[in-house]
């Protein structure tokens, strides 16, 4: 058998054990390495290119090395699981270099940082002034975490008091112009209702490239045809001011009569449906 053909058998077949392989130490690993992973990694990829490229190697041998290869940082994983010391030895632990807004300079030199590289790591993080960081740590992954000081963080909705709606992830119904019946059902939808949306928009499904739909039922399109704008969905600001006009009627029905009961009726439902508006209008604005 010529050798080209070999190298080619020998390719494909590590090729996909190095793949199995990867995907049972789970995905962890391709995120997330940690030096004895890393050193892992290139072991098992320098054993699949020399087994590769020499036919004369004995093929068995290539299996044997990366087995072993990937019980022994397997077991490790399982140990650290259960071990936080063994966690720390073989993982590593965070080292802080600001506390309390002060920067630990010992900390920077045993780690090999300079000033310029924590000052690069701050940028990263859309920081520019070390004096505006509270506390800040170097991951066992190289990644720095940073908590900025309270005056120095963005406001939130919570620091303004400010309640709002709690939101699940949107889901992709339609790809490629392909519906996807999974993601409709999470949403306790059907194509019905796909189809019914999108003649309010006067689209087809095979037109459409990406559509999402959010738990509000609210569904956002994307068409082939970047020349055909699609309107923003408008469920929300419509059913508030539904809402509204009905109060307002209400509060008119009951100047207009001149019946007691029902202009107290009406005045009753009117205070009603203003509550109820001022409850859900942070949902529906």
């Amino acid at each position: 058998m010529p050798e080209w053909i070999i190298v080619l058998l020998r390719s494909l077949t590590l090729i996909a054990f190095l793949f199995f392989l990867t995907k049972w130490l789970g995905s962890k690993h391709l995120s997330q390495l940690n030096s004895f992973e890393y050193i892992s990694g290139i072991v098992l990829g320098s054993v699949a290119a020399i087994h590769t490229v020499n036919p004369d190697t004995n093929f068995s041998y290539a299996f044997i090395a990366m087995v072993v290869w990937f019980i022994v940082p397997f077991g490790v994983e399982k140990i650290a699981l259960k071990s936080k010391a063994f966690r720390d030895f073989t993982e590593g632990k965070g080292v802080v270099f600001i506390q309390d807004g002060k920067i630990m300079e010992d900390n920077l030199k045993k780690e090999g940082y300079s000033t310029d590289d924590l000052l690069e790591k701050l940028r990263n993080n859309n920081i520019f002034l070390a004096s505006d960081v509270e506390f800040a740590v170097l991951e066992p992954n190289g990644s720095l975490s940073v908590l900025p000081k309270r005056e120095s963080r963005p406001l939130t909705a919570k620091d303004l008091g400010i309640k709002l709606a709690p939101t699940k992830e949107p889901q992709t119904v339609v790809m490629d112009g392909n519906v996807l019946l999974e993601p409709l059902a999470n949403l306790s939808l059907n194509t019905n209702w796909l189809e019914t949306e999108l003649d309010k928009m006067n689209v087809s499904i095979e037109n459409v490239f990406l559509a999402q739909a959010d738990s509000d039922g609210q569904l956002t399109v994307d068409l082939y045809d970047d020349m055909i704008a699609v309107p923003a969905p408008t469920e929300k600001p419509l059913l508030l001011a539904t809402m509204k006009k009905c109060q307002a009627d209400l509060e008119l029905f009951a100047l207009s009569t001149e019946n007691p009961e029902s202009k107290e009726m009406y005045q009753r439902n009117s205070k009603k449906l203003q509550s109820a508006i001022a409850t859900i209008s942070s949902y529906l604005n």
